[in-house]
């Protein structure tokens, strides 16, 4: 990431300028997890070209959804999320709601259906909170 503007947010640094958490221990992520009701991680490597190319789709599809907290982790620096949250792949794509696992893509995702699932887990949370 080439992002230098870092600030501390309960604990986590928070890449202002592109909305998104960077987490670099698994304690950070737990502690994203337990803190916001909607998250949505990006699990990723450095040598990944897809990876590189997919992250800027993601930052902007996420951009329609204010609720929900964008971690990004870098695979090798944490290597513990592999185990922690079955990841055999990079890039890996998790949105947890309330701690629980609601979607899951890897690799190669298909945008349009990626943004109708987020649609539908953030329309049915908003409505059951009302």
């Amino acid at each position: 990431m080439d992002c230098l503007l870092l600030t501390r947010l309960k604990g986590l640094n928070y890449m202002q300028d592109q909305d998104m958490y960077r987490l670099t221990s698994m304690e950070m992520i737990e502690k994203l997890i337990q803190q916001h009701e909607l998250v949505f991680l990006y699990i990723s490597r450095p040598e990944c070209s897809v990876c590189h190319a997919l992250l800027p789709k993601i930052q902007a599809l996420l951009q329609a959804y204010p609720r929900v907290r964008f971690g990004h982790i870098n695979a090798n620096e944490v290597q513990e999320v592999a185990s922690r949250f079955h990841v055999f792949t990079a890039p890996t794509m998790i949105m947890l709601v309330e701690q629980k696992e609601y979607i899951r893509a890897d690799r190669f995702v298909r945008m349009d259906r990626l943004d109708e699932q987020l649609q539908q887990i953030c329309t049915m949370y908003v409505e059951n909170k009302e």
